[in-house]
């Protein structure tokens, strides 16, 4: 697992993940630059929701860095524990996915903004665990799949 093949992964799940949460902002009536700035809102507090342009690229920065740390975590997890990458693609994908969520949902979000979990609606979490299995831990089990076969 070169770095090169890191930052593809990156870019890919980010970029990935970044496009489903702006069109699920559009179809619930917000908009891409409020969702942004909601991200920024997270480590820059709630001011950041009145900074426009800078607000939204801060969230989109956020978004990348926390990608990073996700992605970086599935190649360091993959690197020392090799049996994870052994397993079928799909549900080595869906595991780690499933644990993103967990995370995100379960401990940050409560953490930060104080968000009931499990949410309230689980239309609402169906649609926050989607994009974690589909768009992150998915492509990075199938991109790791042959590493160690």
């Amino acid at each position: 697992m070169t770095p090169d093949r890191t930052v593809r992964a990156w870019l890919l799940c980010g970029t990935l993940d970044i496009v489903y949460a702006a069109v699920w902002s559009v179809l619930a009536g917000g908009s891409v630059g409020g969702m942004l700035r909601g991200v920024a809102k997270g480590p820059f507090g709630d001011g950041a929701g009145d900074w426009g342009i800078g607000g939204a690229i801060a969230g989109l920065a956020t978004h990348y860095a926390i990608m990073g740390a996700m992605v970086a975590f599935w190649f360091g997890a993959v690197r020392r524990v090799p049996a994870i990458a052994k397993q079928r693609w799909w549900l080595s994908g869906t595991l780690y996915g499933f644990g993103l969520y967990l995370v995100m949902n379960a401990i940050v979000l409560p953490l930060r903004f104080g968000a009931p979990f499990p949410p309230p609606d689980l239309v609402k979490g169906v649609v926050a665990l989607f994009p974690h299995i589909f768009f992150i831990g998915w492509p990075l089990a199938w991109l790791t799949r042959k590493d160690v076969r």
